[in-house]
């Protein structure tokens, strides 16, 4: 029962919004947080050094603070903000989708975890235009018949 919940889709949705909400509740109350993420959705403009993405973690947190926090913004389902990498403090803008955010953390204290932020997403094998036009019964007819 527990791996469908995590599975539907509909479950994922509500608690990326649950996510979001949370997100603007702490910029609204001008809380530095951080967030855990799954690294495999996140993307970095640049992009980082291979160097020092390599030594990242499969699931990293980043600390939203002073400037990093002050550069953050949360628009059209995705967090993004700048930060600095490695021991010569290499820039790049970090966009991660709602959906990546393992936890939202404050003071050392997971507040938000979301169970569904490494589960695969199923992905549904697209329709052949004939499996397409026979989804609907009525189309039937149109089938030569011998």
């Amino acid at each position: 029962m527990l791996y469908d919940i995590l599975q539907d889709e509909e479950f994922a949705t509500i608690l990326t919004n649950h996510a979001t909400d949370i997100l603007y509740y702490l910029f609204e109350k001008n809380q530095e947080f951080g967030v855990l993420v799954d690294l495999k959705q996140v993307e970095f403009d640049p992009m980082l050094p291979q160097d020092i993405y390599e030594k990242l973690p499969e699931f990293t947190l980043f600390l939203l603070m002073n400037y990093t926090y002050e550069s953050a913004i949360l628009k059209d389902g995705v967090l993004r903000f700048e930060a600095g990498f490695g021991s010569e403090n290499f820039g790049s803008v970090v966009t991660v989708p709602i959906g990546a955010i393992l936890q939202i953390i404050v003071d050392e204290t997971p507040i938000f975890v979301n169970l569904t932020a490494t589960v695969p997403k199923q992905q549904t094998k697209p329709k052949s235009s004939m499996e397409a036009l026979l989804s609907n019964p009525e189309n039937r007819r149109f089938l030569k018949k011998d």
